[in-house]
């Protein structure tokens, strides 16, 4: 049946929320500075000195506003790299016309993330180079500024395009800031607070002359009432609560948060200040009893997310990110780590509003190149290279920086010195490698390699590592992900952190909790699969777990056509996956129950007792075709029900399978799954329904902030019921007018190469979502949608 839908859908929004720029940099005034950049891949000449003149001719560079990613802008490729999902990388040039305006007399510019190897220029000066892709960073503009038109100038290098494992983007992917302050001012992230009891200690960094200064601490409620108060002459101070009414706690469930205002005064005058929103909380760690939040035990239920948003890529808008962070808060997820690297400012502090644990992670890549897949996920003659050759010179002062820039947000709870960087033969080695040790779960790639790298040398780069963190904070424990673990327990790794993360390891958690009694242990990174689960569930002694991935994810794609790794338990648009509703049944702790169905001589060419974890909620068959119904729940027992007539007896939840199932004769109609308590009431139910052919397209705003800068629009083929048609892959075109942009179409289809910035994508699962930016003033669109 050919057809021809054409729907408009017209959007007045007003965009009245002030984008107020704050400074990350924890000193001074700032602005950001995201608007007019000029961007190009190819400028007329490579001539530094010219490119940052203010003569140079730039008329014919592209204008855009930050943050961007070049890479995601491209077309696809079969002929570049699977690990960062096909896109091509290059290196770029930014230029940027400003003049200061305001009176102070020392200005910075602040950099949230460049990837990578960037450098950076004012004037023709060159004003430093970062080469970590992942770090924020910041210079000082003050010596090369002029009263007049000031040229700033970006190079970065990302011609070594599969240099990750991952999709990383390309260009400043982050928000820019333009900083000005006095000559005396708190040094960057010069501000720590660390919760203790009922009071926070404050640490203060002062750049400039230093004489006659004094530090005041102000702490103010979340409805911005003071609450306690306290001045020094000293670099450190301690603000007390002494009204116990005005004591709240953050924890997941209740995430509180103060806000600390630090001020530094000369005669009276504040001559800097800073805002830091704080929390109170306390960790404890235990080898036997696991973890504690506030003096309570808990089980940490956690995912590890990259940084990119499919279609958006690196460049993700903070709105994206809370409704994908939401989302897994529905699920019963309460922790997140940032894989394998500090991420973005926003991330943390949604997580600090919504009560997530964070674990910060610093690095992938130690001093030896890892494999980077070129041709799909495992597969082929790897590619080598990587991030290695600055670690040497770049990796303390890295570490560093992500435990100053982030100590100050309550939700981050681990701090962790790199991931995986222990796998075996990937590049380290070790005797006990040899004759392919059983005991060893991970691909080995071979046995012992003499030539190898010696595996003894990770154990000492952990102990290097672990100091620049301490020297910092020591109000959190030190973690690191071991991959190999059977080798690196023959090296000073995993004494060398407090806490030990162990990757797809559950078979060692028993036997390594007995030879280390004092060992604290944890799952890293596990798979989705209910074991993992039971592990953490099961013993006291191990306190969570993160499952790969939280989210679908660019990079570590299979063989062309493949984008990414659909590992997660959400898929690129934001939507809960089956596998997602499945561990909502085994975190979520309120009544829930979820239906997928198929035919098992179907299913991926198994046969037998199938019981999946990805099956769709659909209820299209043909009639007395014998259908697998599913059911994911955490009630005792449930049944099904086929228009109105049980169909599924009455069961018991397996804890074996972590599931219920009954296979029943199609029939059309509407299929429902009541979830009982231990007395027979039905406590939630869910259901799905036989859908007819598509009738029309139904648009839906679905931002959970309606007034945001960013919007995303949730764009369904439904039948003449209203009922979304997941079988759906009609080719659907946006057309945006007005002042607002369309970012990008996203159909969550892993398999849709087609270029990520096209107006126009077929629909996945009968669906897709528009991300749609408005201006920071006032901002109307119309949003016109078509399929066939």
């Amino acid at each position: 049946m050919s057809f021809m839908i054409r729907i408009l859908f017209f959007v007045i929004v007003s965009f009245l929320n002030i984008i107020i720029a704050y400074s990350q940099t924890g000193f001074g005034q700032s602005e950001r500075l995201n608007e007019g950049w000029l961007f190009t891949l190819s400028p007329s000449t490579d001539d530094l000195t010219a490119l940052s003149s203010a003569s140079f001719d730039d008329s014919s560079w592209r204008r855009l506003s930050l943050p961007h990613d070049w890479s995601i802008e491209a077309e696809p490729s079969p002929d570049l790299a699977s690990c960062t999902g096909y896109l091509p990388g290059g290196v770029g040039w930014y230029r940027k016309h400003f003049k200061v305006s305001d009176s102070k007399p020392c200005h910075f510019i602040y950099f949230e993330g460049v990837y990578n190897r960037s450098e950076v220029y004012l004037n023709g000066h060159l004003l430093g180079k970062r080469p970590n892709g992942y770090v924020s960073f910041a210079y000082d503009l003050t010596p090369y500024l002029t009263s007049g038109d000031n040229i700033l100038l970006v190079k970065v290098d990302h011609s070594r395009n599969a240099d990750s494992r991952w999709y990383t983007g390309s260009g400043i992917y982050r928000d820019v800031y333009l900083v000005g302050c006095e000559k005396t001012h708190f040094a960057l992230w010069g501000v720590g607070v660390v919760p203790k009891g009922n009071s926070f200690e404050v640490t203060t960094r002062v750049d400039g002359p230093a004489d006659g200064l004094r530090t005041c601490a102000t702490l103010y409620d979340h409805e911005g009432n003071e609450v306690a108060k306290t001045t020094s002459l000293e670099s450190s101070l301690t603000v007390n609560i002494e009204d116990s009414r005005k004591v709240f706690l953050w924890s997941v469930q209740t995430p509180y948060l103060y806000t600390m205002v630090v001020q530094l005064m000369r005669g009276g005058k504040v001559i800097d200040e800073t805002r830091v929103k704080v929390g109170l909380r306390s960790l404890s760690f235990d080898a036997d009893k696991g973890f504690c939040l506030n003096g309570k035990s808990m089980k940490v239920k956690g995912v590890c997310l990259h940084h990119d948003a499919g279609v958006l890529g690196a460049a993700v808008p903070k709105e994206v990110w809370r409704r994908r962070l939401l989302s897994l808060k529905e699920m019963g997820a309460n922790a997140i780590r940032m894989s394998h690297n500090m991420q973005a400012t926003d991330l943390y502090d949604l997580c600090d509003e919504l009560g997530f644990l964070v674990m910060d992670e610093g690095s992938d890549e130690w001093e030896f190149p890892k494999r980077k897949w070129l041709k799909g996920w495992n597969k082929g003659e790897p590619g080598f290279d990587g991030t290695y050759d600055f670690f040497e010179e770049w990796i303390e002062r890295d570490i560093t920086d992500m435990v100053l820039r982030d100590r100050n947000h309550p939700s981050v709870f681990l701090w962790s010195v790199g991931n995986e960087v222990d796998y075996p033969n990937d590049p380290y080695s070790h005797p006990i490698l040899d004759g392919g040790n059983s005991k060893i779960n991970q691909p080995m790639y071979g046995g012992y390699k003499p030539d190898a790298p010696d595996a003894g040398r990770i154990g000492k780069i952990a102990k290097r590592l672990a100091a620049c963190i301490r020297k910092v904070d020591t109000s959190r424990p030190v973690t690191g992900a071991l991959a190999g673990v059977v080798m690196s327990n023959e090296t000073e790794y995993p004494e060398a952190v407090d806490v030990v993360g162990y990757n797809y390891t559950e078979n060692r958690y028993a036997e390594d909790h007995k030879t280390y009694p004092k060992r604290i242990l944890y799952g890293s990174e596990t798979s989705t699969n209910l074991a993992a689960w039971k592990a953490v569930r099961d013993n006291d002694y191990i306190f969570g777990q993160f499952v790969w991935t939280g989210m679908d994810y660019l990079g570590e794609s299979g063989a062309w056509p493949s984008r990414g790794l659909g590992t997660g338990l959400l898929d690129f648009t934001g939507f809960m996956k089956p596998r997602g509703w499945f561990f909502r049944s085994l975190w979520n702790e309120t009544p829930n129950i979820y239906i997928g169905t198929y035919v098992q001589r179907s299913w991926g060419g198994r046969r037998g007792n199938v019981l999946s974890t990805d099956a769709a909620d659909t209820w299209n068959y043909r009639d007395g075709q014998t259908v697998r119904v599913v059911c994911y729940t955490n009630v005792p027992r449930a049944r099904l029900l086929l228009n109105g007539s049980e169909v599924g007896e009455m069961k018991p939840y397996d804890d074996s399978t972590g599931m219920i199932h009954w296979d029943v004769p199609y029939a059309a109609g509407t299929l429902v799954a009541e979830g009982c308590d231990k007395d027979g009431k039905v406590v939630c139910r869910y259901e799905v329904r036989t859908v007819g052919e598509v009738s029309s397209l139904r648009v839906t705003d679905i931002s959970p902030d309606k007034d945001s800068e960013v919007r995303q629009i949730l764009v369904e083929a439904v039948d003449e019921e209203g009922r979304r048609v997941a079988s759906a892959r009609n080719e659907v075109a946006c057309e945006l007018t007005g002042t607002a942009r369309l970012l990008g179409l996203e159909n969550g289809n892993n398999g849709d190469m087609s270029s990520p910035k096209a107006s126009m994508r077929r629909l996945h699962n009968g669906r897709l979502v528009a991300y749609i930016k408005g201006k920071p003033s006032e901002a109307t669109f119309r949003l016109v949608a078509s399929g066939s």
